[in-house]
C-alpha cells in the first residue's frame, strides 16, 4: 500500500479510475449512488481546475483502492457554499473535503483516519482556514434499502474533532439505484476547526 499526493491538474491521469471507484463505493448504504462515468468525470474535472485541490490516492500496487479529496470553499459549487453564506461564515475561511471512499476489502487499515489527518494538515499548510468542513447525506432510519447492522460514521467523524452543524444543511441531487430519475437528498455539513 502506497499514500500517492497530487492537486490540481495532475489527477488527470487518475480521474477515470476515481469516477470508477466512486460509482463502486457510493453505490452501498446511504448514497446508494446509481452513477455514470461522464459525470463523474465531470466532477472531478471541477476539482482539477483549481490547482489548491488535493487529492489523496491509496494504492495497492498501481490500482487506486481508496481516494480523499479537499478544496477550497471558494472553489466548491454553488450548493456547497450558500449554507455557509445564509449562516454567516465566509466560504473563504473554509477548506471543503469532497469525500472518502476506500474499497470495502481495505476498510479498517487506518486509511480513513489517514485520509483526514492528510486534508487537515494540508488545509493547515495553506494557512488562511478558519474550517475544515465536509457533507454527509441523510436517510431515514426506517429507509428500505437501510442494511441490518448498518452503523453511520458519525462516531468516526467525533472521533477525529468534527461536529454535526444541522443549521448547515443542502440538497443535493442524483439517481438512487432502481429509481428512474434523479431526487434531492437532505445533505448536512460536519465541521472541525483548521487552525
Amino acid at each position: 500500500m502506497q499514500i500517492k499526493i497530487v492537486h490540481g491538474d495532475a489527477v488527470t491521469p487518475h480521474i477515470a479510475d476515481l469516477a470508477r471507484l466512486r460509482i463502486a463505493v457510493f453505490r452501498a448504504f446511504p448514497y446508494l449512488y446509481e452513477g455514470s462515468e461522464d459525470y463523474e468525470a465531470s466532477y472531478l474535472a471541477t476539482y482539477a481546475k483549481s490547482p489548491e485541490s488535493l487529492f489523496v490516492l491509496a494504492l495497492d500496487g498501481d490500482r487506486i483502492v481508496g481516494a480523499s479529496t479537499g478544496v477550497p470553499m471558494t472553489d466548491a459549487s454553488g450548493e456547497f457554499k450558500a449554507p455557509f453564506i445564509d449562516a454567516g461564515i465566509d466560504p473563504q475561511t473554509v477548506f471543503y473535503f469532497g469525500e472518502s471512499v476506500l474499497l470495502d476489502s481495505y476498510r479498517g487499515r487506518g486509511l480513513g483516519v489517514r485520509f483526514f489527518k492528510e486534508r487537515e494538515a494540508y488545509a493547515r499548510r495553506l494557512g488562511r482556514f478558519d474550517w475544515c468542513a465536509f457533507c454527509a447525506v441523510e436517510r431515514p432510519a426506517d429507509h428500505p434499502l437501510r442494511p441490518a447492522g448498518y452503523v453511520p460514521l458519525d462516531a468516526f467523524w467525533g472521533k477525529r474533532g468534527y461536529g454535526k452543524r444541522a443549521d448547515l444543511r443542502t440538497m443535493l441531487s442524483w439517481q438512487d439505484i432502481g429509481e428512474a430519475e434523479e431526487t434531492e437528498k437532505p445533505m448536512t455539513f460536519w465541521l472541525k476547526p483548521a487552525r
